[in-house]
């Protein structure tokens, strides 16, 4: 005789939503075709904006062959989750789905408060990619666009003094019986260390400055004798600004500025690039470049103009949509094999680290600032939950 049997739910399909960067100072663009098909063998529906990844030199039927849904923006944003690098408008917030997974980078500075007043009301859960966290202590996503961006700046300086109508034509260096390029590195983290291995390659004479004696000594280490390393010391540091022909800044602690003086007693047509922040915070009396929106043929070198260029990464997207990618697959995997963000967010402290806002309230502190709230602990809505 049958036995009755108990119908079996069907689980809904989790929707992943990339509506295209909107922003001026987002030229990347978070998930290539490799990866959206990946996460569509895995179960997840993938929506991509039309046109969304144009910066990056893919194209709508790339994703569609990779399985991946073409859609407009609004329907991107009615995802389960939503990625997006860049802050959202308010009105783009409006249309997110209540209790969504947000991810993007924090920027607190240029978060819109409306924007994010709007996401708090929405219930939705806002996580800052950049903080994410392992079970090391590193933060995936950071660590690999600071090296980005520190390789980048580099590449960059490169075409731009071999270049012999806008720039010196010349190379950086290894070529027997010509002096060589000096590239001066502030910072010794990821960044630096990135620039640094680019210029010795290409022959440059490196030169690094901390403060973080420890840090400086493990940058040596790694890098080899082929780096001078020393303490910030200003008379020392000024004299390897004068020299330089290429200066890349990276975040040091405690931060510090280059004045308009030593900047003034630079060589004329250096090459400057600050790695700290989307701003130019380094050298803050230099115009600055956003190579997030601008060429870096804007440097008039012939006029020998100096400028700082910032979001160096931004000048090779595709490189970086690559990286985020891999590291958004891991990510995505840890919070599912987890049944869920709320599971996920108790098991997960590197991801618990990240979020900014949870249940309708700002938990991150740079971002309660931002909105003139109060800042709200997470474990305290967890250990209830």
């Amino acid at each position: 005789m049958p036995q009755p049997q108990r119908p079996e739910t069907a689980r809904r399909t989790v929707t992943i939503g990339v509506p295209a960067e909107d922003s001026p100072a987002e030229r990347r663009f978070p998930l290539t075709p490799e990866c959206a098909a990946m996460l569509v063998d895995r179960g997840y529906a993938v929506k991509i904006e039309s046109g969304a990844a144009a910066s990056i030199n893919y194209t709508d039927m790339q994703y569609s062959s990779a399985g991946a849904d073409i859609v407009s923006r609004d329907e991107t944003l009615r995802c389960d989750i939503v990625l997006h690098l860049a802050p959202l408008s308010a009105s783009d917030a409006r249309k997110l789905r209540r209790g969504a997974l947000l991810l993007g980078m924090l920027h607190a500075e240029a978060q819109d408060s409306a924007a994010l007043a709007v996401i708090l009301e929405r219930g939705v859960v806002g996580v800052a990619l950049d903080l994410v966290g392992d079970g090391r202590g590193n933060l995936p996503f950071a660590d690999i666009l600071a090296e980005i961006d520190g390789r980048a700046s580099i590449a960059i300086a490169s075409s731009l003094l071999a270049d012999p109508a806008m720039g010196k034509g010349i190379l950086i260096g290894g070529v027997a019986g010509i002096v060589p390029c000096e590239v001066t590195i502030i910072g010794s983290g990821i960044a630096a260390i990135a620039a640094a291995r680019s210029a010795l390659g290409l022959g440059a004479m490196v030169r690094m400055f901390d403060n973080d004696v420890y840090s400086l000594r493990a940058a040596l280490r790694e890098l080899g004798p082929g780096v001078v390393g020393s303490a910030i010391h200003p008379h020392v540091l000024t004299g390897a600004l004068r020299s330089a022909d290429i200066v890349v800044a990276t975040a040091v602690n405690p931060p510090g500025k280059i004045d308009a003086e030593d900047v003034s007693a630079m060589k004329k047509g250096v090459l400057t690039f600050d790695l700290t922040h989307g701003e130019c915070t380094a050298f803050p009396s230099m115009p600055t470049v956003d190579l997030a929106s601008a060429s870096p043929r804007d440097n008039d070198m012939v006029g020998r103009r100096r400028v700082c260029y910032v979001n160096a990464g931004n000048a090779v997207p595709r490189t970086a949509a690559m990286a985020i990618s891999n590291t958004f697959m891991t990510l995505v995997t840890d919070i599912f094999a987890c049944d869920g963000i709320t599971n996920a967010l108790k098991i997960l402290p590197g991801l618990r680290q990240a979020v900014y806002a949870y249940l309708g309230r700002p938990v991150n502190r740079r971002i309660a600032q931002a909105m003139g709230l109060r800042h709200v602990d997470i474990n305290l809505f967890l250990q209830f939950s």
